[in-house]
């Protein structure tokens, strides 16, 4: 047996290994280290008996207490919804946003709770604070393609707008280009006015003879004046807010192969509780009607 080697400096044991002259000492571990490991290695035993542990073929190690975090959670959701359902049902027997108002408690559940079913199903969308992206309305102004009261609101989001139910929201913005009901000489003195109706430079000749296409194509949903018609969901040509854009080109776009969005139905995927503190909310964005 070769004899122990002692560092001369330290009056440790080295291991017998060197490297570049320097060798490696054999020091002990520290001894509250060894105590918490040995410590580690009695609670993972303790553990395995209790708790669940190791996997099975036919299942796992469920441990004498049997505990189940998918229980607990069940459990927890259970009371959870229980809390809520005193809110919940006062809520549906609201008929106005003023009776929600008027009730600061029912009031701050209704935003909390609408706040985070948006966030879960419509911030992909509307953005996380409703600021809307190209195709996908912005709910924070208090422009209401649909309308913006409570009952509006609500319609809009239980049937969807386009999705297939039988009660959705439904319009049609002709593709006036690419069906052939307009020339591209009409279309480009149809950009000219409708860019004119919001305040915009314009062409003015062109304008004028866009104005009598207009008044023969366009006027019917959008109204004679350009105002739109919420009751068909027509939008207000005369603001600056627009849907997919109002710059010409866009506007070119637009008339040529005509829009149509589509929003699902969710009478099928939210409770009426759910559907009426989602209203709430999204009217609390832009202020509603």
């Amino acid at each position: 047996m070769a004899e122990k080697e002692i560092d001369q400096p330290t009056g440790v044991e080295t291991t017998g290994h060197e490297w570049d002259g320097i060798k490696e000492l054999n020091n002990p571990l520290p001894r509250w280290w060894v105590i918490v490991f040995y410590i580690s290695i009695i609670w993972s035993v303790i553990y395995w008996v209790f708790m669940p542990s190791w996997p099975g073929i036919n299942g796992y190690l469920k441990g004498v207490r049997n505990h189940t975090e998918r229980a607990n959670v069940e459990a927890s959701m259970a009371e959870l919804a229980a809390a809520r359902s005193d809110q919940m049902s006062r809520l549906l027997a609201v008929d106005n946003l003023g009776e929600i108002e008027n009730d600061p408690e029912l009031l701050q559940y209704t935003l909390k709770a609408g706040e985070s079913i948006f966030g879960d199903n419509c911030a992909t969308c509307h953005g996380a604070g409703g600021q809307g992206f190209k195709g996908y309305p912005a709910l924070v102004d208090d422009a209401w393609l649909w309308g913006g009261s409570l009952e509006d609101i609500q319609q809009t989001i239980r049937y969807g707008i386009r999705s297939g139910h039988p009660d959705a929201r439904l319009n049609t913005m002709q593709a006036f280009g690419r069906d052939g009901i307009l020339s591209s000489s009409q279309i480009s003195d149809l950009v000219e006015y409708v860019t004119s109706l919001s305040g915009r430079e314009a062409d003015e000749a062109a304008a004028a003879r866009g104005a009598q296409t207009f008044a023969q194509t366009c006027a019917t949903c959008h109204g004679p004046e350009g105002r739109g018609d919420p009751a068909q969901g027509a939008p207000n040509l005369t603001d600056h807010i627009w849907l997919y854009g109002g710059d010409k080109i866009t506007l070119q776009e637009t008339l040529y192969q005509g829009r149509g969005g589509v929003m699902p139905a969710w009478s099928d995927r939210l409770s009426e509780e759910q559907i009426a503190a989602l209203a709430v909310y999204v009217h609390s964005l832009g202020g509603g009607e």
